[in-house]
């Protein structure tokens, strides 16, 4: 009876992919839009990581050479090259340039990093701040980005840069006359029209632009969770189903990390890109 006891104690598949699917708090979060909490976990994580990543630029700054240049002064160098390359391309603009093209290699970076926190062992973090709390029931995630709440922070943020942009280089006067004279013509009647859409172009690439990382990053965060339960089964089947599930566990983590350390650099690529495409479009006049 007592193993019986055991047994039905021990949490089910779902249980542990929603305890991992819950994030640290500051309170209980009621409905699905609630700003009266915060995500703590994201937030550290996010910080952290954006502190590490300034850091290791710093770092390359200062320590570069103008002489045969280390493996991680060159590996910086040609990062920002290409991040240079693609700014030019986008951004006419020389001057916005000076500012546009440190702000994507910033983007790049510290996505980078945020979703490079998903190739960590989905258990390896969270065991340790239960055993720091005394708590074991306490929640912690560690991918940033596969929080809905930062990506699309992120995004609005990438907005507001848009925005300022587009007062700056032509004017508030001309970026209001923009509004409504845009796509359609410069005709009276077609103001309501052309400033409908120019809203609804805005929404949707903020929109598209956060909800693309979060995706990604979220759909992956539930394949490692269910390859981690591959692994965690293999006690509970006979000795030739466990043997065949601990391999598996093993297999399947490590094709899934190579794959998904492409998708991790590919996201944060298209997130700086995008986010060049956006300021870019803000220095052109229609």
């Amino acid at each position: 009876m007592a193993a019986e006891g055991h047994e039905a104690a021990l949490p089910s598949s779902g249980d542990y992919i929603i305890h991992h699917l819950k994030h640290a708090q500051n309170g209980k979060q009621i409905d699905i839009v609630d700003f009266s909490y915060v995500n703590l976990d994201s937030i550290f994580f996010s910080v952290l990581l954006g502190v590490l990543g300034c850091f290791f630029l710093w770092r390359a700054a200062k320590s570069a050479t103008s002489g045969v240049p280390g493996r991680f002064q060159a590996a910086v160098e040609i990062l920002v090259e290409i991040v240079a390359d693609q700014a030019k391309g986008i951004v006419h603009n020389a001057n916005s340039r000076k500012l546009v093209a440190p702000l994507a290699l910033t983007v790049f970076v510290w996505i980078f990093l945020m979703n490079a926190m998903d190739l960590l062992p989905v258990d390896l973090l969270p065991w340790a701040w239960q055993n720091i709390t005394g708590d074991h029931h306490a929640y912690l995630r560690v991918v940033p980005t596969a929080d809905l709440s930062m990506a699309m922070g992120l995004s609005i943020g990438v907005l507001i840069t848009c925005l300022i942009y587009n007062v700056k280089m032509k004017g508030a006067g001309g970026w209001a006359h923009e509004l409504v004279s845009a796509p359609f013509g410069d005709k009276v009647a077609l103001y309501p029209i052309n400033f409908a859409m120019q809203m609804v172009e805005f929404v949707a690439k903020t929109v598209s632009h956060g909800m693309r990382l979060f995706g990604n990053m979220y759909a992956g965060e539930l394949i490692f969770l269910l390859i981690a339960l591959m692994g965690g089964a293999w006690a509970s089947v006979g000795p030739v189903g466990g043997v065949l599930l601990a391999a598996g566990h093993v297999i399947a983590g490590f094709i899934w990390a190579a794959f998904h350390l492409i998708i991790i650099t590919l996201q944060a690529f298209v997130f700086m890109m995008l986010t060049l495409v956006y300021i870019g479009q803000a220095h052109d006049a229609h």
